[in-house]
């Protein structure tokens, strides 16, 4: 199993960029699909993005596409999301995710490891 930890996370401007970082420890990272979820106040937990471990396939939310970048680390056991244009309405905790999906990456349940999140504001 695998423990992820985000981190990077903070209050930062409209326009402004943003790399959270997700560390997850534990053996066979390489093996694991990653991904990012977040959720805002009021609302449920909605997909990001995802990396997959064999290609490094990933995977965006259409409105978070072009904006947002997953990558991945293997042999530090990381992995990042890059984030531009932040606006208010990305603000929300991010949560990193680690499992071995046979198939749909962008649910929650396909996940087996969550992290505690890292909460990312936007201002106005």
């Amino acid at each position: 199993q695998v423990q992820p930890v985000e981190s990077g996370g903070g209050l930062v401007e409209t326009g402004a960029s943003l790399t959270l970082s997700c560390t997850a420890s534990g053996s066979a990272f390489s093996s694991y699909t990653m991904g990012w979820f977040r959720q805002a106040p009021g609302k449920e937990r909605v997909f990001v993005a995802a990396i997959s471990t064999s290609d490094g396939t990933v995977y965006n939310i259409y409105s978070a596409k072009g904006r947002f970048t997953i990558a991945r680390d293997n042999a530090k056991s990381t992995v990042y999301l890059q984030m531009s244009s932040l606006t208010p309405e990305d603000t929300a905790v991010y949560y990193c995710a680690a499992g071995r999906p046979d198939s749909g990456l962008s649910a929650p349940n396909s996940y087996d490891y969550w992290g505690q999140g890292t909460q990312v504001t936007v201002s106005s």
